[in-house]
Parts: structure tokens; sequence; C-alpha cells
């Protein structure tokens, strides 16, 4: 199993991946501009890590995964959701939607469709969210 996800990571890198994971690096660097900005780009570059390397790994909210809420999980993780999704989540979430229309032309790229439609999701509203390894 692990080389078969090794595979389709490689595959995935090379066919959307890489342009997409730099996407999600360019938006965090545009967020570390300002200090306000200083976590939704810490979080960029963790989701542009998983954006490289999209298989094996899972994001789920972190309020379900450690059983409690946090500062992101509650009302202001909602307002940084909501302007999240003005500067760069619908762009990003576009970006995805076109990879994986141009994924599900092919009948191979189908798996590499669905994980950019994740991530498409993922990119509307990030914050609240972690990445985990999947085993």
């Amino acid at each position: 199993m692990a080389v078969l996800r090794l595979l389709f990571n490689i595959a995935w890198f090379l066919l959307g991946g890489l342009v997409m994971g730099l996407a999600w690096w360019l938006a965090g660097l545009l967020c570390f501009i300002s200090i306000i900005g200083i976590p939704f780009g810490r979080a960029c570059f963790v989701i542009g890590e998983m954006t490289f390397w999209p298989f094996g790994q899972e994001h789920v909210s972190r309020e379900q995964l450690y059983g409690r809420e946090d500062i992101g999980t509650g009302p202001l993780g909602f307002i940084g959701n909501v302007i999240w999704f003005v500067l760069f989540g619908i762009w990003l979430a576009i970006g995805h939607i076109a990879h994986a229309l141009g994924c599900f032309i092919t009948i191979i790229g189908i798996p590499f469709g669905i994980q950019h439609l994740k991530l498409a999701l993922l990119s509307l509203t990030p914050i609240g969210k972690t990445v985990v390894t999947l085993h």
C-alpha cells in the first residue's frame, strides 16, 4: 500500500500538485506581510505541503480531533474563514476545481480530480482545520 501511495503522490506532484502547492505557499507569503495574517500564512504552508503530497493525508477539524474548541474553531475562526474566503480561498478553490476538471477528462486522472475537489473544499474554510497522516 505504501508503494502505491508513493506512486500516486509522485504522479500527483508532476501533474498539478506542484503548481497548486506553490499557489498555497504564495498565499502564505502574502499573509506574512501583516502581523494579523501570520496564523493564516502558517496554515497555508501546512496545507501547501499537503497539496504537494496529498495521498495518505487528510484534513480534519481540530475541534473534532481534540474534542475541544479553540480560537480557530469558534466564532473568531468563523470570522477568519470569511476573511480568508474573500482574499484567497475563492481563488485557490478555482485553481483546484480547474485542475480537477482537467483530471476528470481521463479515467486515470479521477483519483487526482477527487483530491483536487477535497483541497478545493479545504481552501474555502481552512481555519480550524489540521492535517493528519493516515496509516
